[in-house]
């Protein structure tokens, strides 16, 4: 049986933690990204169980192939830089967003405005350290002049785009259907295919996420009924398979077993198969299934659910952000050692960003409501059936 102790953590809280969350499970992954279990196993002499330094020590700053990234010591990587890219994009339009809304805000802000990098050590543009799938957003938005609406078409299909769609699910809270509409057309300016749809069902797992008395059961029953081709059946096999184990240590491989007949990069993640990362509606990210399996296993449990996305490998740092977030908005509290070394080794305010996201997200609902009167005032003007509120 799931445990139930936080199912009633008000808004407020429940965006910090899936923030916070984010962002530490971010800053956990960032280290070990790109390896196996087996040798992360090896690395670090067990399994990693807190923040860690690099993996190649002292060496980062030249070896191969993570120079220059200072990944690891509590550093943040860019799918948390995004996200609170995002969060600024909102706290400017204070309003529903949509693919012109990334054109119109966060491009320029991935452009212009010089931020802290935790990885670089350095003040830079957000642009200098983001990844070439992000980089895609400026050379299609800002150069190209492409129709937001279908920028992301021709794009690498990764988890670019889901890697930072919490802020969706958090601005819909408890509306999964309404997140995963709004992260789609958010999307469409950065990825397509099953790019795409990841980040529309994980938007839609953390508005679920954000329901009274939700659980992990009832936010992947969220996910399955709105994911689609690939998608909803990489989340459906990883998800069968993780509510058999209650410890990570036996699931690892079992989950890994059961995503690859969906995953298109293949057993070497440094070396991606010819086919990986095209357009399909028969695959899926790795990513969401993955960190919605880790959520099963952990029964919603934070510390639980991001090591063992953490100790996964492969692009854990981006299955730790999701897992992060979505046991976060459960209510499962994030670690506050881990928390404060975090935002002290990044010098990020990790509890900024919550606090504006939720003010934004009383706005935004005020303003739905308003838009559902009058429609409803129109509506039955129009001699349709009267409702009440």
């Amino acid at each position: 049986m799931q445990p139930k102790p936080h199912q009633n953590a008000p808004l407020d809280e429940r965006i910090t933690g899936a923030l916070v969350g984010a962002a530490v499970g971010d800053a956990l992954g960032g280290p070990v990204e790109g390896y196996a279990p087996e040798q992360i196993l090896e690395r670090h002499g067990g399994r990693v169980h807190g923040v860690v330094g690099p993996w190649h020590g002292d060496d980062w700053r030249t070896a191969r192939p993570l120079a220059p990234y200072h990944k690891g010591d509590g550093h943040v990587t860019d799918d948390t830089l995004m996200t609170h890219a995002l969060v600024r994009v909102y706290a400017r339009v204070r309003d529903h967003l949509d693919a012109y809304a990334i054109a119109d805000h966060l491009v320029p802000d991935l452009m212009t405005e010089p931020r802290w990098i935790p990885e670089l050590e350095t003040e830079a543009l957000p642009l200098q350290r983001i990844f070439l799938a992000e980089k895609w957003l400026v050379a299609r938005l800002h150069y190209g002049h492409a129709d937001p609406r279908e920028a992301g078409t021709g794009n690498i299909v990764n988890c670019g785009a889901a890697m930072y769609m919490a802020p969706v699910g958090l601005v819909n809270a408890a509306d999964p259907r309404a997140a995963y509409a709004e992260a789609l057309d958010i999307a469409g300016a950065h990825q397509s295919s099953y790019g795409r749809e990841a980040a529309g069902v994980l938007a839609a797992a953390v508005a679920a996420a954000c329901s009274p008395g939700a659980t992990p059961d009832s936010v992947v029953s969220a996910c399955l009924s709105l994911a689609k081709d690939g998608t909803r059946a990489a989340v459906e096999r990883v998800c069968e398979e993780a509510s058999r184990h209650t410890d990570f240590e036996s699931a690892l491989r079992p989950l890994r077993e059961a995503v690859t007949p969906f995953d298109t990069v293949g057993p070497d993640y440094r070396a991606p198969s010819l086919g990986a990362r095209r357009p399909s509606r028969l695959h899926s990210i790795e990513e969401l299934p993955i960190a919605l399996g880790m959520l099963l296993v952990a029964r919603g449990d934070y510390r639980h659910a991001v090591l063992g996305a953490v100790n996964y490998g492969r692009d854990c740092d981006s299955i730790a952000t999701m897992a992060g977030a979505l046991a976060g908005a459960l209510g499962s509290p994030v670690p506050e050692e881990w928390a404060k070394t975090v935002a002290e080794a990044s010098r990020l305010d990790l509890w900024e960003p919550a606090t504006t996201l939720a003010a934004v997200s009383r706005e935004i609902f005020a303003r739905d409501v308003s838009r559902h009167r009058a429609r409803k005032a129109a509506f039955t003007s129009l001699g349709g059936p009267e409702c009440s509120d």
